[in-house]
């Protein structure tokens, strides 16, 4: 039996028998994950000599791993000369099927267990000593471990502002019947990477009681990765190809399967963002109650998965994107990284995804809080530190509608990235967000989830009877406010399905309320503003996204569609005016504002353009030609990346921050990133900031004019400094490779039970 089925079928086995067998189990199945043998290293640090990372090919953490005297990680097996380990290549080659290299893998006494021509990779096994004579090819370009992935783990509609006239209203017949009028992502198709999501469960049906998940993938069925040697076993699928149809059948977990989620992350993550609840007393309704959705399992049943299976269902999305309308892609789960954004593996395929026009959510980790009760800065996770995604962080609504009383949850990660790129992009509601629980999918045995089984209290807060197929949790953390934004975005293209994934973004950091008393590294631009994103989107023309591939739209074109004005810049709420922040983050580092973002077409509403520090690059996806029922340029085939043309990426009248903000970053001083987002939007609400009189210009890769908000990126002063340029500081220490979950699990230096659990 492979390795990464034998969880689940324990889970399986636990399920059938007694509730307080299945604890003992759980307990000894948890044990088991997280205990690792530590084998002699004596050879090790032989073995990975002359590995020459200089030059830029391998990860930071795969170096520190082989280096170390007591490494323990999935991705490594054996020691000394024997020791083997599994990575994800990522390659240059003009070949699609990296054919010459995946020879040379083999060459080398390795294995090829996937091709992932998403980000122009192979997940490989090799020898840990032939590391370094596979790093010397011209076609290598990064080694990755293929590291361990995790869970990051109504009220919420009134709270986030989708209950009001202008997004969704709601109404009680005589009978009793609640019925609604208004967007409600209904045609727009969601896909939720994560531990799998319950189709029988009654929040995910429609109207007519059909269910709404209209797939359910396991990539950890394609057996990626699991220690073979000497094969190569990856498949190029065309269109209508047998292989393709294979693969897929090897995946489809649609019907006759008893548990679509044995965790019970996903099932919640995709009711937070297209639940359909109010048919019980304790109405969990999500963002998006007619939005489709498609489950993508890429985590096992204690929340955990490889980054191989995730490249795997992000390539799936991206392949059904348009024969599904896929249109937002939600990762509420997160890898440990010592990576660059340009060369991490997720960090790539999360950008190709958005170049192909899907808006990909991100939950931003939950690593704001040291071990000593101190805040914590530049621990956001991997991909949520990828310019190109929506990195949300999380918000305590204090169980309240009015958001007066919000503040941003002490477990939410704070910016900035390795990189030195502002994040998180904003916040939304992460704190006991009550959603789906799923059970076992059979009404004489409803078995709760590990989650819910492991944590009784997630469930007794619900105050309300529990029955089959309609059962209730609560959930804290990042990847659950990741999915209030995904939704979000799902009622935004359902009112303008033009919209690019870079606009979405811009027009929800726009629209934000800033919140008084956190920073631009806390916050974002501020907290999720449903009405306020909706009615800017609604104003713009509807053929934006057209338009940029066709090449017809022209920077400083105007956006607005005929007949219609920007909206004022505040919204009701609750019968609370709640002002727009106006903040937008843009090239990494820099943050602008004013109507001409939106009034005039700007080069950065691209998808297919990234730009962050000086750096901006284009990638355009490819498509399969036409065949024989498969009309073109409907599925990808592959992506070129190349350095952006020269072109203005800001036109003229944007407004620039950078002088607001200051010269340098000070916590103490709340200045630069430091700086308040509710005094910073202020400024900005009464004018100030400067107005671009030739906007930002791309010129041979540099950007040139104005500048740039912050020179040389942020200083983090006041004691704050990190080492090396590593993202996570205080000398973390992350078991197995795992990054950011919400097991409520201790983790070295870091307090993150109130990111299962919650905060007062």
């Amino acid at each position: 039996m492979h390795q990464k089925t034998l969880i689940p079928v324990l889970i399986e086995h636990c399920w059938r028998a007694r509730p307080v067998l299945a604890a003992w189990a759980l307990l000894a199945i948890t044990a088991l994950a997280l205990t690792v043998a530590l084998p002699a290293q004596a050879q090790h640090a032989q073995a990975a000599a002359g590995f020459d990372w200089a030059h830029g090919k391998g990860a930071r953490d795969l170096n520190q791993a082989l280096n170390a005297p007591s490494p323990h990680h999935r991705w490594s097996r054996g020691s000394g000369a024997q020791r083997q380990v599994q990575v994800i290549v990522t390659s240059q080659s003009a070949d699609p099927e990296l054919s010459d290299l995946r020879a040379a893998v083999l060459r080398l006494g390795g294995a090829v267990h996937a091709r992932h021509p998403l980000v122009g990779g192979l997940t490989v096994q090799l020898p840990a000593h032939q590391l370094a004579a596979l790093a010397a090819r011209s076609d290598v370009a990064g080694i990755s471990p293929n590291r361990t992935v995790m869970r990051s783990a109504s009220l919420l509609e009134s709270a986030s502002g989708s209950s009001t006239g202008n997004v969704r209203s709601y109404s009680t017949s005589a009978s009793g019947l609640v019925s609604y009028s208004g967007l409600d992502g209904a045609g727009v198709g969601i896909a939720v990477l994560d531990s799998g999501v319950m189709r029988a469960h009654r929040s995910f049906r429609n109207a007519a009681g059909q269910s709404r998940v209209l797939r359910n993938v396991n990539m950890r069925n394609a057996n990626l990765a699991d220690w073979l040697g000497g094969v190569d076993s990856t498949l190029s699928p065309a269109p209508g190809s047998a292989a393709l149809a294979g693969y897929e059948a090897a995946i489809a977990a649609d019907f006759n399967t008893a548990t679509h989620d044995a965790y019970g992350h996903g099932t919640h993550v995709a009711s937070v963002a297209a639940g359909r609840g109010f048919y019980q007393a304790l109405d969990s309704t999500g963002l998006a109650p007619g939005a489709n959705i498609y489950d993508v399992k890429v985590l096992d049943g204690q929340g955990r998965g490889t980054l191989s299976d995730v490249l795997e269902g992000i390539q799936w999305a991206i392949f059904h994107a348009k024969e599904y309308n896929i249109r937002v892609l939600n990762l509420s789960l997160a890898a440990a990284s010592g990576e660059s954004w340009r060369t991490d593996p997720l960090c790539i395929a999360v950008r190709r995804a958005a170049a192909a026009g899907i808006t990909v959510v991100v939950a931003g980790g939950n690593f704001g809080l040291a071990s000593n009760g101190k805040e914590v800065y530049g621990a956001v996770s991997a991909p949520g530190n990828d310019p190109s995604v929506i990195t949300v962080g999380a918000v305590n609504t204090k169980s309240t509608a009015l958001r007066s009383d919000d503040s941003v949850n002490l477990f939410s990660s704070r910016g900035p990235t390795i990189d030195r790129v502002l994040k998180p992009d904003l916040v939304a509601p992460g704190n006991r967000v009550v959603g789906a629980a799923a059970t076992l999918d059979r009404p004489e045995t409803p078995y709760w989830n590990n989650l819910a089984f492991s944590n009784t209290d997630l469930v007794y807060p619900t105050g309300t009877a529990q029955y089959f197929e309609q059962m209730l949790m609560s959930l804290s953390g990042t990847s659950i406010a990741a999915p209030a934004v995904a939704g979000t975005v799902a009622l935004m293209l359902q009112a303008n399905p033009g919209l690019t994934p870079p606009l979405i973004k811009a027009i929800l950091q726009y629209t934000a309320q800033a919140l008084p008393g956190a920073n631009l590294l806390q916050q974002g631009a501020g907290m999720l503003n449903v009405d306020g994103a909706v009615a800017l989107a609604r104003v713009l023309r509807t053929d934006i996204g057209s338009a940029i591939a066709a090449g017809t739209l022209a920077p400083g074109a105007p956006l607005l569609a005929p007949n219609k004005v920007m909206p004022a810049a505040q919204s009701t709420l609750g019968g609370q005016t709640v002002k727009w922040s106006r903040i937008v983050y843009a090239g990494g580092n820099q943050v602008l504002s004013g109507d001409a973002l939106f009034t005039k077409h700007q080069s950065i509403w691209d998808p297919r353009l990234v730009w962050s520090r000086g750096i901006a690059r284009r990638t355009v996806p490819l498509y399969w030609p036409a065949a024989q029922g498969v009309a073109a340029n409907t599925f990808v085939k592959s992506f070129s990346e190349s350095a952006a043309p020269n072109q203005a990426l800001v036109s003229a009248a944007v407004v620039n921050a950078r002088s607001l903000l200051g010269s340098h970053s000070s916590l103490v001083g709340k200045t630069g990133a430091f700086t308040l987002g509710a005094t910073l939007a202020a400024w900005l609400g009464a004018g100030s900031g400067t107005s671009l009189a030739s906007g930002l210009v791309l010129s041979e890769g540099l950007i040139l004019s104005e500048g740039l908000v912050l020179s040389e990126g942020l200083v983090l002063s006041e004691g704050l400094v990190l080492s090396e340029g590593l993202v996570l500081s205080e000398g973390l220490v992350l078991s197995e490779g795992v990054v950011l979950g919400e097991s409520g699990a201790e983790i070295i230096n870091f307090n993150t039970v109130g990111a299962l659990k919650g905060e007062p």
